[in-house]
């Protein structure tokens, strides 16, 4: 019986402890994942949006809705790829990320940055904004950042999409991806995407957009090779 009771105890402990941190190194024998994310179809004209507060500023240029943004060839812009289950490989970065706020926009639209690295955000606008975050996992930020307030700093602990939203101007929204190991990217205009120094194993790799969803498939990959991960979404 008690041999039970230490087995069910060691089970629960097991449970309930976190897991193993992201070990960073040297990779031997590390592959490339590329490979291109596309929007199956024919995808809607881009809507212009309303600018409706501060037009000497915000309204100098038209502002388009950025939520999805396909190329000529069917790319899907601004997807973010990453393997999702890998413990030890290549250094995590050392530097944060930088978030701007220029022409009433979020410059970039989607902001990769390791978790606990310092996040500038800047206003260059010289009018009032303010970085209101919904997240699940970390806490919400919401601080005002006036005209005389340049650059205020950032940090996210949790691993996540954060939705960043300016309470001052309606129209102004965009994402924070907070990741925990170094493997992730941006699809660029043609919604090609790159990783490299991957070190053999198999894996989950993860597609995530922030107007279409998410898509995982299973990756295996060999030592000093290439593998290929091509993705397709359709309009929701």
């Amino acid at each position: 019986m008690k041999s039970m009771i230490a087995i069910i105890a060691a089970a629960v402990a097991l449970a309930a402890a976190p897991a193993l941190a992201y070990e960073g190194g040297a990779v031997a024998d590390g592959s490339t994942v590329s490979g291109t994310v596309k929007f199956a179809g024919t995808a809607p004209a881009p809507k212009k949006l309303d600018i409706t507060k501060d037009q000497e500023v915000c309204g100098a240029t038209p502002h388009m809705d950025e939520s999805l943004v396909v190329g000529s060839g069917g790319g899907l812009k601004n997807a973010v790829v990453a393997i999702t289950n890998i413990s030890k490989g290549k250094p995590m970065p050392t530097t944060g990320a930088t978030l701007d706020q220029k022409g009433c926009q979020y410059q970039p639209r989607v902001t990769l940055v390791p978790a606990n690295a310092p996040v500038k955000i800047l206003n260059d606008d010289g009018i009032l904004h303010n970085i209101h975050t919904f997240s699940k996992k970390n806490p919400p930020v919401n601080r005002a950042q006036p005209k005389f307030k340049k650059e205020i700093e950032e940090k996210w602990a949790q691993p996540e999409a954060v939705e960043l939203r300016c309470d001052v101007h309606a129209w102004m929204n965009g994402w924070l991806i907070v990741q925990d190991n170094p493997y992730y990217v941006l699809t660029d205009d043609s919604g090609t995407f790159k990783m490299t120094d991957v070190p053999a194993g198999e894996y989950e790799i993860k597609v995530w957009h922030e107007k279409l969803g998410e898509q995982t498939a299973k990756l295996s990959v060999p030592a000093k090779g290439e593998t290929k991960a091509d993705f397709s979404f359709a309009q929701k």
